[in-house]
């Protein structure tokens, strides 16, 4: 897997092009980037690296601010 997550960056794109870039009507596939990319840090560690992943500090802020809970999909 050379880029984990790739799929859902790729739909917050097409979601924001099809909506004039406006990112509340793309909450819920944002969301799905940061449970992927929570599942791939919790499965290969805090030190692996994704480009479509933020850095495990920042999305664990990002998480805690749209209150996503674990197991969300």
């Amino acid at each position: 897997m050379s880029n984990p997550c790739q799929k859902e960056a790729c739909a917050i794109q097409d979601c924001l092009l099809s909506h004039q870039y406006d990112d509340a009507k793309c909450a819920k596939v944002i969301d799905q980037l940061y449970i992927c990319c929570s599942k791939f840090y919790k499965e290969n560690g805090r030190e692996s690296r994704s480009p479509c992943c933020p850095l495990p500090s920042l999305l664990e802020l990002k998480i805690k601010q749209r209150n996503i809970k674990p197991g969300d999909s």
